[in-house]
């Protein structure tokens, strides 16, 4: 396996078209696209632009690792609007943001599209019945057009937010979507590791539900900071290993959103780290 890639996400100092030659210059062969202000947010993607940036991605010898619909700072924040909000209008607003993005997903040739989990509980008063059924609602109306297109929903679970974990997401997947190809787990591996969870475990044990991989890595305390391969707790060799084992065929991105100012430093410094593992 050799589908390495790196996250605009990193880049929010560059514009999208600046992070994905820095990210070809490092070698990876896979970027993923921030479906969000200052990078792929749809609306700021005319028809022009979209077909400059793939001639970009395609002259670099990349492709299209995932579109990343997780946050959504062009009208909120980086959670806000979510799936879960007590206001409806809210609650449209991310489902529109949603099939936009899928249709940035089909026309870069992402099979995969990250999504977040419903939404933060901490702080609010919802119940995660009513999460669970208004996340499913919100999802439903985008799942039609995620099967028509081909690409595959991803939800990513977050510490903190309405789905923490892997065994959380199969609850949900279970009850509501259990027939649903196209709504499947983007299996981030850090956040796994903190909510207490074995992500190698987790790949072996869920090989049919993960659709896409992100990589950070965790310090042994396990709280939520994105660290460099290399500078935390995990055992990435394990997690490339347990790829192999359930036979992995997707792509595995590199997310490392909170270093902006060094974005190109650390996506050297991680595919440092990381890349022997993936093409030995």
């Amino acid at each position: 396996m050799d589908k390495l890639a790196f996250s605009t996400n990193a880049f929010k100092k560059n514009t999208l078209e600046q992070a994905i030659g820095l990210i070809a210059d490092v070698g990876y062969l896979g970027v993923e696209l921030m479906a969000d202000v200052p990078h792929a947010y749809p609306p700021d993607m005319p028809r022009e632009r979209r077909e400059s940036v793939k001639k970009l991605i395609a002259a670099r010898g990349m492709r299209v690792s995932n579109v990343n619909a997780f946050t959504l700072f062009a009208l909120g924040d980086t959670y806000h609007p979510t799936w879960i909000e007590d206001d409806e209008k809210k609650r449209e607003v991310r489902i529109i943001h949603t099939m936009a993005s899928l249709e940035l997903a089909r026309e870069f040739g992402a099979g995969t599209m990250s999504l977040q989990p419903g939404g933060p509980m901490i702080g609010t008063s919802i119940t995660r019945e009513v999460a669970g059924k208004r996340f499913a609602e919100g999802l439903r109306r985008v799942a039609p057009m995620a099967e028509e297109y081909g690409v595959v929903l991803a939800i990513e679970p977050e510490p903190g937010l309405f789905i923490e974990t892997a065994a959380e997401y199969l609850e949900f997947k279970q009850r509501y979507f259990a027939e649903e190809k196209f709504v499947q787990m983007n299996c981030d591996v850090g956040h796994l590791y903190c909510v207490g969870e074995d992500p190698a475990e987790v790949i072996r044990q869920m090989p049919s539900h993960i659709a896409h991989v992100h990589l950070e890595d965790i310090g042994k305390n396990r709280v939520h900071q994105h660290l460099t391969p290399g500078k935390g707790a995990i055992d990435f060799g394990s997690i490339f290993s347990a790829l192999d084992k359930i036979g992995y065929g997707g792509w595995v991105t590199v997310e490392l959103y909170p270093y902006e100012t060094s974005a190109a430093g650390v996506a050297k410094l991680a595919w440092d780290h990381l890349h022997p593992m993936v093409s030995s």
